[in-house]
């Protein structure tokens, strides 16, 4: 037997033969590196708003904008990538891609805090917007852009090249016992990151150390394609695009492949085509999301975070939002499968409520903050401590959880009544574009708001200090366009057709500590 036939590479090396340590120490670290590098850089960056607004001194929504055109763009940029994973790159290319951009970004983000090139730039190392020069906001910006391609490039390959790495290594009752140990570490993770990042006061610190632990570069170039083996039914709608697949005589379109197509390709543009009055109906559930890791961290940031002696750490405002989305992951499995035909609907319709809960919550709360701030003369002190409790934002962070949660199941369930399996990884990332689509419209949402509030002399709803704003009048708006945006959904689903499905289905998305959990459970089933 030639030994050759047994070398199989797994997480960090070759593996001879069938179980050894080394392979199942291996599983462990690459399943659990996989994911907490990912989890300490958002919470690194959960704070990002407060670094720009305090560190830069950058306007309220001069610092939100930069970041929702942050994040619209990691999550616009899966869709154009799949298409060179596809048909250039590989997922193997894409992924060493997205390593370095991801490692190199920050990396670049750490270098552009004041102390770090301070010496070489001849400026000053205090946090202070006089101490930040050219070179640092031009490591800035190239290193968040780097950031974002390192996101977008492992979303959509990372989770292909765990699948083969499971495959393989599902038979092991070695790596089954240590999937527990990267399921813990991926809970602790979080809760560690939450706690422990706040008392590193240097910003320099609390971007570094997330690229101290360069990400998860692939070990071998396998081919994980998608076969198309699955047949499409013919329909009626949009049949002027059927003449892409009609070989005209005369023509010598076979060495054309923009002038023929096969008949699969033309049935899935108009499944595509078919989608886009779904997708538009998203933008505002991304315009809603956008204001959690930008005006909600603002506004907790001078509010009272003690519980006792210990001072609460912002990121645990993420920590629970995180857990809510997981919990409400649990519970829309639970009550979606209940209603089979319709549970694509119905969860997407539930998400929406949950936007106009949130927006309505986040209204109110932000009505009793500046009710605080007027009675205790602090209108004029944005920098100053305001006597209200952190913990009267925890239900706008929970709302918001829920809104991610049973849109994302909502949103799985249309897939598979709407199109084949083979398209579901293409419409699964082209919806989180449209969603960062929303991200980036609320830059244009707040400049819009903020023009016509200012109609007729009245002060701009959008100051540049956050207790001088108007943020509730702002999440009214929101509030109103989430439940304008329902009624358009309504009239949207009732133009589809969904197909029935046993009470036991569910529409699950590995996402966080939900993908770790999965994969504990996997050869349990």
């Amino acid at each position: 037997m030639e030994k050759s036939s047994e070398v199989e590479l797994v997480g960090f090396g070759y593996v001879y033969g069938a179980p050894t340590p080394f392979l199942a120490s291996s599983f462990f670290c690459r399943d659990g590196a996989l994911l907490w590098a990912d989890i300490l850089v958002g919470y690194a960056f959960f704070e990002m708003q407060n670094y720009l607004t305090d560190v830069w001194k950058l306007d309220l929504t001069h610092a939100a904008g930069i970041l929702n055109v942050w994040t619209g763009l990691s999550m616009v940029l899966p869709a154009f990538f799949l298409f060179l994973v596809d048909e250039r790159l590989g997922n193997f290319t894409m992924l060493v891609i997205s390593s370095i951009a991801y490692t190199v970004g920050i990396a670049f983000v750490t270098m552009s805090t004041p102390p770090v090139l301070a010496n070489r730039t001849g400026t000053c190392k205090q946090y202070e917007p006089e101490c930040i020069g050219h070179t640092q906001k031009v490591l800035f910006y190239i290193g968040m852009a780097s950031v974002a391609v390192g996101i977008a490039g492992n979303l959509i390959s990372v989770h292909p090249f765990r699948e083969e790495q499971d495959d393989k290594s599902n038979s092991n009752p070695t790596i089954d016992f240590l999937k527990l140990p990267a399921f813990t570490l991926v809970v602790l993770t979080p809760v560690i990151g939450a706690i422990a990042l706040p008392y590193i006061k240097p910003w320099s610190l609390r971007f570094g150390i997330p690229a101290i632990y360069p990400n998860h570069f692939p070990l071998n170039s396998r081919d994980l394609y998608r076969k198309d083996d699955e047949s499409f039914s013919r329909t009626r709608f949009l049949r002027c695009l059927e003449r892409a697949a009609i070989i005209l005589p005369g023509e010598d379109q076979k060495k054309n492949r923009w002038r023929l197509c096969l008949v699969s390709e033309v049935e899935e543009a108009k499944i595509a085509v078919r989608m886009i009055p779904m997708w538009l109906t998203f933008i505002i559930c991304g315009i809603v999301s956008s204001v959690a890791n930008t005006y909600f961290v603002e506004q907790a940031n001078n509010m009272n975070r003690k519980v006792g002696k210990w001072k609460v750490p912002l990121q645990v405002l993420l920590l629970l939002n995180k857990w809510a989305k997981v919990w409400f992951g649990v519970t829309a499995n639970r009550t979606l499968k209940k209603y089979k035909q319709y549970a694509s609907p119905i969860g997407i319709a539930m998400a929406m409520v949950f936007s106009v809960l949130c927006c309505i919550t986040a209204a109110k709360v932000e009505t009793r903050r500046l009710n605080v701030i007027g009675r205790h003369g602090l209108l004029d002190k944005p920098d100053d401590p305001i006597p209200m409790t952190i913990f009267w934002l925890l239900f706008q962070f929970i709302l918001q959880g829920g809104l991610e949660a049973y849109l994302e199941k909502g949103v799985a369930a249309f897939y598979k009544d709407q199109a084949p399996d083979s398209m579901e990884t293409y419409i699964e990332h082209f919806t989180n574009a449209v969603s960062g689509l929303g991200f980036m419209c609320s830059v244009l949402s707040v400049y819009v708001v903020g023009k016509i509030s200012e109609r007729g002399g009245k002060p701009n709803w959008f100051q540049p200090t956050l207790n001088r704003s108007r943020l509730d009048r702002y999440y009214w708006v929101l509030a109103a366009l989430s439940s304008a945006n329902l009624l358009v959904f309504i009239l949207v689903a009732s133009m589809y057709r969904y197909k029935n499905r046993e009470a036991g289905d569910e529409y699950a998305v590995d996402t966080g500590v939900a993908a770790a959990l999965s994969g504990i459970n996997e050869n349990d089933d």
